[in-house]
């Protein structure tokens, strides 16, 4: 049975509980996603409201988000989004969350653009989310703009991701550094890939 619980007081229980585990800057940063996502209103709004009584089902979401939290999941897994370029993204754990210095990498691509948009094709290799292929079209919608990747289930994501935002692209299934494989592919104006970093520690040399 679930206690009684208003938004600040969901928000106090939230936030005490990150705190035992996040610099304050960084816990209230989560909470306020959190409760967001949990309300559907923004701080402004939560805080006019203060007082209103969360739903048993809320609780229930918080106290799952909140036990995943504790856990050092990322915030963006537990609440399966992730804004990029000012476009929220669906992302799970088929995709690597994108990183806010990628969007540097987009601005990059589009001021060094030395084509006519309309006659422009790019490729986004390890399309992952599909963020960066998704965000260079829907600011150069004449262009082409392919993605691949080689997980289906992170096309999947990607897929979901282009249609939601409304970005019309192509992707293909490939490895890339697979020689064979690549010759399905067509040539390209702009190749375009932010792989993942890899630790130092998990880098192998060959004897």
């Amino acid at each position: 049975m679930f206690a009684v619980m208003t938004i600040q007081e969901a928000t106090y229980f939230l936030l005490n509980k990150l705190r035992t585990i996040y610099a304050d800057g960084e816990a209230n940063e989560i909470t306020d996603r959190v409760m967001e996502k949990l309300t559907g209103s923004m701080k402004t709004e939560r805080m006019m409201y203060k007082n209103e009584v969360i739903t048993a089902v809320e609780e229930s979401q918080l106290n799952g988000y909140t036990e995943r939290l504790l856990k050092h999941e990322p915030v963006q897994y537990v609440l399966n989004e992730c804004w990029f370029y000012g476009l929220k993204f669906y992302v799970d754990k088929n995709v690597l969350i994108p990183r806010p210095e990628t969007e540097e990498l987009v601005d990059w691509v589009i001021r060094n653009i030395k084509f006519p948009f309309k006659d422009l094709k790019i490729l986004d290799i390890g399309t992952g989310s599909g963020c960066i292929a998704i965000s260079l079209k829907r600011k150069l919608r004449k262009a082409e703009v392919w993605a691949c990747d080689i997980s289906n289930e992170a096309l999947a994501v990607a897929k979901s991701n282009a249609e939601n935002l409304q970005a019309d692209l192509n992707f293909i299934q490939l490895d890339f550094l697979n020689e064979q494989e690549r010759k399905k592919l067509s040539s390209f104006d702009i190749i375009v890939s932010n792989p993942p970093y890899i630790h130092n520690a998990a880098k192998c040399c060959s004897p």
